[in-house]
């Protein structure tokens, strides 16, 4: 049987996602932005970021996939994804970007490929400038260097999932961010 232990709750969530809109507010003070949610696990972190931010501010999404097959939890955290490192654009962004103040929000940010890939692509797209806002960050996955401009929480090497956060399309309706442990038969 599954077991989810939480490691972020939902007050330190909330709490830390106002602090982040409030620095976005600052730095883009009388200025607009378009915050662009990568699908489908930012979902949930756009809305409740785009609420707090005191801004003339839109949104937008952007969705991609990775090649690769994606193993159990316990198996991706101890050999990693076999993702070839591959990302496609599954459905792209409805506006402009040229000449505005965009910002990527991203559940999280893990090996950074993704991120990587994403940030290449809508600088050919010319905004004014391109920044980013993880909810998690987990460095010891790191593979690309990318850099965040807003960070929710550096978490350990763990299989998280709530809050946007999904196995297989599931939990992402937990208010918290849970640790995903499995029976060692599972794995």
């Amino acid at each position: 049987m599954t077991e989810l232990r939480v490691l972020i709750d939902r007050d330190a969530i909330a709490k830390r996602v106002a602090e982040m809109a409030a620095n976005i507010t600052h730095d883009y003070a009388g200025q607009q932005v378009i915050l662009v949610g990568v699908l489908k696990g930012s979902a949930i972190f756009l809305a409740d970021l785009a609420r707090q931010v005191k801004l003339d501010a839109t949104f937008d999404f952007i969705g991609v996939s990775s090649y690769g097959n994606r193993p159990s939890p316990s198996q991706e955290l101890k050999s990693g994804w076999d993702s070839t490192g591959e990302v496609k654009l599954t459905k792209d962004v409805d506006q402009s970007m040229k000449d505005k103040n965009v910002i990527v929000v991203e559940d999280i940010l893990d090996t950074g490929l993704t991120l990587n890939y994403l940030l290449r692509v809508l600088r050919q797209r010319k905004p004014r400038t391109l920044r980013v806002a993880a909810l998690l960050d987990k460095p010891s996955r790191r593979i690309k260097n990318v850099r965040t401009d807003y960070v929710g929480f550096h978490i350990p090497n763990e299989f998280v999932v709530g809050y946007g956060l999904d196995y297989a399309e599931r939990y992402r309706n937990l208010k918290d961010v849970c640790i995903l442990q499995l029976p060692p038969e599972s794995t």
